[in-house]
């Protein structure tokens, strides 16, 4: 299933989404621009073997949130936070929702560092922060509706749904994903399933921390 839109409208501009989306999309470019890309990743990606937690390196646990491996990578990355994303920071308020995002995806910089403290190859990406937005929007829109295009041979549907099915579907496949890299012994290689779990476990304990009531958001003031 490829997530399309969702079916509840911003209230306002979502502009912390938007400038997250825009400074993904600037570092990348950025990035691809350096000389020895390859360079550039190995210093502002998170390498567990050779980060500290307190010490030279420690700030790639919040720059690898960044960076990406390709285009593909970062188009998945800002359409799934450009769908979810706006309606977290309407619930949220901007301020909340930019500490929400950056502790979400510093969790799971931590997580996959705590499971892969030997490896060299360097973890990058938005999809831990994104995977705390995720499991915020879960909770906090229970009732939305994602539509979503299912390609069924030469017949594209488009079927709404359920939010929480949608999102719950998407965190039981990267469970089981990293549970079987756990097993392996291949955390440290390919996409980082843990850091997606650790993201979203992460939002998922913290986003009521965040989170205005309801009354406070819709609210309109009597005249």
């Amino acid at each position: 299933m490829i997530p399309l839109r969702d079916t509840i409208p911003s209230q306002k501009f979502p502009l912390i989404n938007w400038m997250l989306i825009i400074a993904n999309v600037v570092i990348f470019i950025i990035e691809i621009s350096q000389g020895d890309p390859k360079s550039f990743i190995f210093e502002y990606g998170l390498v567990p073997a050779e980060t500290p937690l307190f010490g030279d390196n420690s700030h790639t646990f919040f720059t690898n949130m960044f960076l990406h491996g390709g285009v593909g990578h970062l188009l998945t990355n800002m359409w799934m936070l450009y769908i979810f994303g706006d309606n977290v920071e309407d619930r949220m308020g901007s301020f909340r929702y930019l500490i929400f995002y950056i502790l979400a995806g510093l969790i799971a910089g931590f997580t996959h560092y705590m499971l892969n403290l030997n490896s060299g190859i360097p973890a990058v990406g938005a999809s831990g922060a994104i995977s705390g937005v995720m499991a915020a929007y879960m909770f906090l829109f229970p009732n939305s509706m994602i539509i979503s295009f299912v390609p069924l041979l030469f017949i594209p549907l488009l079927i709404p749904v359920p939010a929480i099915i949608f999102i719950g579907i998407w965190f039981i496949g990267q469970f089981l994903s990293g549970t079987s890299s756990l097993l392996l012994g291949e955390t440290g290689a390919g996409i980082a399933f843990w850091a997606h779990i650790g993201g979203f476990l992460g939002g998922l304990a913290i986003y009521k921390a965040f989170t205005k009531s309801k009354e406070k958001v819709y609210r309109m003031p009597f005249r």
